[in-house]
């Protein structure tokens, strides 16, 4: 191969490869200098230098001159040394051109492997961190194969894989079909960078949206939460930074346009798109949609909201196997509890009735109450679920009396109240 083919070659190299030349002449300098220990014995010796604009490849070897010649690799005798170097005298150095011919065939071959499993690693390397880079974003590819339920997608420089659990279960592919998917991570291994992709994560869906909706790439809209059944339904809580824009209707597009876009990437995933509220009380109302919530009270301390619909849209809010509540707990991050009008207004009854002082009980006079409130009973609810031994450890308590006053308490209850004794 001459200079210029030498020098062309790297230079095709570093394009294909997008690898820095200095990179691949350290490499090739290597390799050639393993050739010539496995020619020679030793490279100590050795220097190798290569021009990257004219492709010469000079190499020498250092030999030190002496009388008598013992070992031809590292010496050389005075009178051949002078034929290189006339001034040079016993125990000086010179340096004996080589050329690639002096290396032997298989050593050649030695360097050649040392230089393309070199260009393979920093090519390997380059692929992981741009992929590394790409994590959290939408590649497209084509499908190269099927390997026991995964995808193999051929990315360009590389492959991706979606794996079983991160493929729309209704979805179907042949070789060659073009796919967008999601990078999920990015892992070494022996066989070069493992690109996992996903059809199903939620960072999809955002994604998705980022392509078709302006105003969120230009961070006019956010999305705050997302919920996603995947190939079933999603739901994406939305809030603009401009009260000029209305984000559900950004997302949404003219007639349907951009939402529409989303879904049929996704196989026709219905997706509900709500306003976001700091207030959990909206914000749960908002992810109920499309039911109406009629009202809403929280309870901060177990990061639970209950609310209450008509009954007639009660079987909306929950939604089919429950699958409208279970999305909106999961994109509020709330526990939902929902209660229809009728259902909320016997609970109300009942905890109106529970919150009846114990003195107002029929049968329940002064003494007794003083006694019970002794123990911490003040309220029919705290009347709720005591035995009758627990009553009875009370002093001035039989069991006759203990069993009477539970008797009275659940007949209260089942009356709501219109229970009238004697004190």
């Amino acid at each position: 191969m001459s200079n210029l083919e030498i020098a062309e070659a790297l230079r095709q190299i570093t394009r294909e490869k997008s690898i820095d030349m200095s990179m691949v002449l350290e490499t090739l300098k290597a390799g050639l200098l393993l050739a010539a220990k496995k020619m020679f014995g030793s490279s100590e010796n050795i220097e190798v230098n290569v021009n990257q604009n004219s492709g010469q490849i000079d190499i020498f070897a250092v030999k030190k001159v002496v009388e008598e010649v013992k070992k031809p690799n590292l010496q050389i005798a005075l009178q051949d040394a002078k034929e290189i170097d006339p001034e040079v005298e016993l125990g000086g150095e010179v340096r004996v051109e080589l050329s690639l011919s002096d290396f032997g065939r298989n050593a050649i071959l030695a360097a050649k492997q040392v230089l393309m499993q070199r260009i393979r690693e920093v090519e390997r390397d380059k692929i992981f961190e741009d992929y590394q880079a790409k994590i959290g974003e939408i590649v497209t590819g084509t499908v190269q194969q099927m390997d026991r339920g995964a995808i193999i997608i051929n990315l360009g420089r590389s492959e991706g894989v979606i794996p079983p659990s991160e493929q729309l279960k209704k979805e179907r592919y042949r070789q060659g079909d073009t796919v967008r998917s999601y990078v999920l991570d990015v892992q070494r291994s022996s066989r070069g960078p493992q690109i996992r992709l996903s059809r199903t994560a939620p960072g999809f869906l955002v994604k998705l949206f980022e392509l078709e909706v302006p105003e969120i790439y230009e961070k006019i809209v956010e999305i705050k939460a997302v919920a996603r059944e995947p190939g079933s339904r999603s739901k994406i809580a939305v809030a603009s930074a401009d009260a000029r824009v209305d984000p559900v209707g950004a997302c949404v597009g003219v007639k349907g346009s951009r939402v529409q876009n989303v879904v049929r990437e996704l196989g026709n995933e219905r997706i509900d798109i709500v306003h976001w509220n700091p207030d959990p009380a909206i914000f749960v109302s908002n992810a109920l949609s499309p039911a109406k919530v009629k009202h809403s009270d929280v309870y901060p301390e177990e990061k639970k909201v209950r609310v209450v619909v008509d009954d007639d849209q009660l079987s909306l809010a929950i939604g089919k196997s429950g699958q409208n509540a279970r999305l909106a707990a999961k994109l509020t991050g709330w526990k939902i509890d929902i209660l229809s009008q009728s259902r909320y207004a016997q609970l109300m009854e009942k905890e109106r009735l529970l919150a009846v002082s114990i003195d107002q009980l029929p049968g329940i006079g002064p003494k007794l109450a003083e006694k019970l409130r002794s123990a911490g009973i003040e309220t029919l609810y705290d009347l709720q679920d005591k035995k009758v031994e627990e009553l009875t450890s009370i002093p001035g308590i039989g069991r006759q009396r203990a069993e009477s006053i539970l008797a009275r308490a659940a007949e209260f209850e089942a009356e709501g109240g219109s229970v009238i004794g004697e004190r």
